[in-house]
């Protein structure tokens, strides 16, 4: 299935896409889409339905984040080979994890808004997932029968404030519309091979990463097992899952980020593109 948040900010409907691309309306069924709404099992109870009874919403409106909160968003950093060394750090030994604010989640399609006085803002794509049911010190054959979901993030990071104003990187990956989803929540039985997805971004039309989740240092196992191992992850968890190299810090012989205007287009195969305007 892929679900997704339909209407004006504020607003959205849950609702779900059909075969034929038609939108239709879930809202009876599920309320929003985060916390319980996205455990495995609501999630299963929902793939009974006749898609055909569900009213067909009016088009032309605004698709939100696949999500309308989570109880925590992860990140793991450095989790591709060729990020890191573009970046100049060490290869980690285990997954890097920090974190960003929930408040930075926003929809696909909405304006990606630079801080104030920033000129470090950077793009970075990512294979997204979120837990569906409590989890806690799991092995890493079990880890992906966790996952409910699937969808296409963008950690946008300010580079300045994740690195050189002290402290954890949530400094720099936090600033309202840091955290794009969507647009749609793919559940995970419509994954074959979550580690063999293509991924891409593309600035005014330009390509700058381009590269597949084979590529992972940490596949999804090690990170959900592990992550587990030091603390329970609670239903409707948002693990975003590392980028690959060709983001804008690591363009060499001058780094380049984004400026107002610039067009942000991103992709993960199967699970939807996001385009965004900076302002």
């Amino acid at each position: 299935m892929k679900l997704l948040r339909y209407g004006a900010l504020g607003q959205e409907k849950t609702c779900i896409l059909d075969v034929e691309g038609n939108i239709r309306d879930l809202s009876k069924y599920i309320e929003n889409l985060s916390g319980e709404a996205v455990s495995l099992e609501n999630l299963n109870k929902i793939k009974s339905l006749d898609l055909k009874k569900l009213p067909i919403c009016p088009s032309g409106d605004r698709i939100g984040s696949c999500l309308a909160d989570a109880p925590n968003f992860f990140c793991i950093g450095l989790n591709y080979a060729k990020h890191a060394a573009e970046t100049g750090s060490k290869l980690p030994d285990e997954p890097l994890v920090f974190n960003k604010a929930t408040s930075a989640i926003s929809g696909p399609y909405d304006s990606l808004k630079i801080p104030r006085g920033s000129i470090h803002t950077d793009w970075e794509v990512e294979l997204g997932l979120v837990i569906g049911k409590p989890c806690y010190q799991v092995s890493e054959n079990d880890a992906l029968s966790y996952v409910s979901g699937y969808f296409t993030a963008n950690d946008v990071s300010e580079r300045t404030y994740q690195k050189h104003r002290s402290g954890q990187w949530i400094k720099g990956k936090s600033s309202p519309t840091f955290a794009p989803i969507g647009p749609y929540l793919v559940t995970a039985d419509e994954v074959d091979n979550p580690q063999n997805l293509s991924l891409k971004t593309t600035i005014n039309g330009k390509i700058m990463q381009k590269s597949n989740t084979d590529d992972m240092i940490f596949n999804l196992k090690k990170i959900i097992s592990k992550l587990s191992e030091y603390m329970s992850l609670r239903t409707g968890d948002v693990i975003v899952t590392g980028t690959p190299e060709g983001v804008g810090a690591g363009i060499k012989p001058k780094p380049r980020f984004l400026r107002v205007g610039d067009i942000v287009e991103v992709e993960v195969e199967g699970l939807g593109a996001q385009k965004m305007q900076t302002i």
